[in-house]
């Protein structure tokens, strides 16, 4: 008996062929890869086509795949243009998920303010939060996610930007250790003490290292980590710096993590972070509710305390 071809094994192909991978379909899916690996089994079945095959180390799709990709992608919008109405309304009475991509850096800040909100305003709702290990638009152009948040820089003509606020830069050390308990961080100490650089990349230097050259000074970075909590946290164990956005720092003091938090003794380029989302959904009613969700937990940020505040506490 032949497969029947459902949206969901659509939703599989399409995930399908935008990553040519199982497991990074998985994970856009939601689905663990043995299950996604059994969606692939049944949309071979159901379309009477390899779909897509071993070439080397990954797979490629076969010529059926490729013409039915762009038309699969079109019946997918449609479908979602036709579910449109459940989000009208009230949002005390949806049953849906939205999707975001949020820096690392605005993980421990953004999420808890979010989920308060929309657990109060719309309890049927669903937030899924995805790491940003791309800059990329093309999550938001094919729905996979509704906002991007982030430092994103310039964005294309059918990408819709909101600048939410400006982050700046600052070293946060052990509360218990000698900088910890220093009225200030000088050069010499950025200098002479171990670093620990946060980088999703896995980059040892940036703009903290230009600016030291540029004065003929340098620093010695002891590790990388992935994120910038992480590294914040490395530094609880020792007499090590970590540079992070000043809003992390002052966001995990005021939780009583034992962090110091120091004015870095050079001037480091601060950062814009912005909204982003797609123009198809501009007008789309619960994208709106969404990026007015947003817009109210990052509000306060604008009214965050001073590093020299933070640092005589």
């Amino acid at each position: 008996m032949a497969e029947e071809l459902d949206l969901n094994l659509l939703r599989v192909f399409d995930a399908l062929m935008d990553t040519g991978s199982v497991a990074e379909a998985a994970v856009r899916l939601h689905l663990s890869a043995p299950a996604t690996s059994r969606a692939l089994g049944r949309l071979r079945r159901a379309m009477n086509d390899p779909v897509l095959v071993r070439a080397g180390q990954g797979l490629v799709p076969t010529p059926f795949a490729q013409r039915s990709a762009s038309r699969v992608k079109a019946l997918l919008d449609a479908a979602g243009e036709l579910r449109a109405d459940a989000c009208d309304g009230d949002p005390r009475s949806w049953q849906r998920a939205f999707s975001i991509r949020l820096n690392d850096a605005l993980v421990p800040i953004l999420v808890p303010r979010l989920l308060r909100q929309v657990t109060a305003d719309a309890p049927g709702v669903q937030l899924r939060f995805l790491a940003q290990n791309s800059k990329e638009p093309d999550l938001l152009r094919d729905g996979t996610i509704d906002l991007d948040v982030g430092a994103l820089g310039p964005a294309p003509a059918d990408i819709h930007t909101e600048r939410l606020f400006t982050a700046r830069f600052a070293a946060v050390v052990a509360m218990d250790s000698d900088l910890g308990r220093s009225a200030q961080l000088t050069l010499d100490d950025l200098c002479a003490r171990p670093h620990i650089s946060a980088s999703r990349r896995g980059l040892a230097t940036g703009p903290l290292d230009d600016a030291l050259q540029r004065i003929g000074r340098s620093r010695h970075v002891a590790a990388v980590v992935p994120s910038y909590a992480a590294g914040a946290l490395a530094t609880l164990e020792g007499d090590a710096i970590c540079i992070i956005p000043h809003l992390t720092a002052v966001h995990l003091i005021e939780r009583g993590v034992p962090l110091r938090c120091h004015e870095v003794p050079l001037a480091l380029p601060a950062t814009a972070v912005e909204l982003h989302w797609h123009r198809r959904v501009h007008e789309d009613p619960a994208s709106q509710w969404l990026r007015e969700q947003l817009n109210r937990a990052v509000q306060p940020l604008s009214g965050v305390p001073s590093v020299a505040g933070r640092s005589e506490q």
